[in-house]
């Protein structure tokens, strides 16, 4: 296991080196059934300089992946994804079962997964950061998610252990609730307000506490 995350890690570190600017890049995989989030969180990433590609179904990641159990021609030396965006509802396949397929394979279960959700419900969360997680992302996505999970990623500052403890210090946590950071009439794009959803994000505890 060690020298399979010794790999991958290897592979990050080529895949970061490709750009033709010589900038690093993130390439990320973002899951989700709705087209008009897919297109959201697709100019998100492309505006934060990531490579992304978008399927429709946590089915159609495995078949990418080559995780779906059939005879794929992609295997881990064709795919190159350093984060995975999911939904969480979506018919088929919940983003929480993609997550729980994704952290069984011992070739990707060392990749970021970031779960997303319209519905703030506190249960939800704990389980799918319980399950491997990296952070759990309330609709409408913001430019500002994107370019902190970037910046988080690319530092390499994800550490293994902490998802659990920052969840339960958020579930007692005296802040408002996921849904007041989140404003209806914001748009995708609107820059970070004093009051960013970022401040109940469990990579952000992360960085805090760094």
């Amino acid at each position: 296991m060690a020298i399979t995350g010794e790999i991958f890690r290897q592979s990050i570190k080529e895949m970061l080196e490709e750009s033709p600017s010589g900038a690093p890049e993130l390439q990320v995989l973002a899951v989700d059934d709705s087209l008009v989030d897919r297109k959201v969180i697709e100019r998100l990433l492309r505006i934060s300089s990531c490579k992304v590609t978008v399927v429709e179904s946590g089915t159609r990641a495995l078949q990418y992946l080559g995780l779906d159990g059939g005879n794929s021609s992609l295997g881990f030396d064709s795919v190159k994804v350093n984060l995975i965006m999911t939904d969480y509802s979506m018919p088929g396949m919940t983003g929480y079962e993609l997550l729980k397929k994704i952290k069984e394979s011992s070739v990707f279960r060392e990749i970021p997964v970031v779960i997303m959700s319209s519905e703030n419900v506190l249960t939800r969360i704990d389980r799918c950061l319980e399950e491997g997680a990296e952070d759990f992302l309330l609709k409408p996505v913001k430019l500002s998610d994107v370019r902190r999970l970037k910046d988080f990623i690319m530092k390499g500052k994800v550490k293994e252990g902490e998802k659990i403890s920052n969840k339960r210090m958020r579930s007692i946590d005296c802040s408002p609730p996921l849904t007041a950071t989140c404003s209806p009439v914001s748009l995708p794009c609107d820059p970070p307000s004093s009051s960013s959803s970022s401040l109940l994000s469990p990579l952000s505890s992360k960085k805090a506490r760094l």
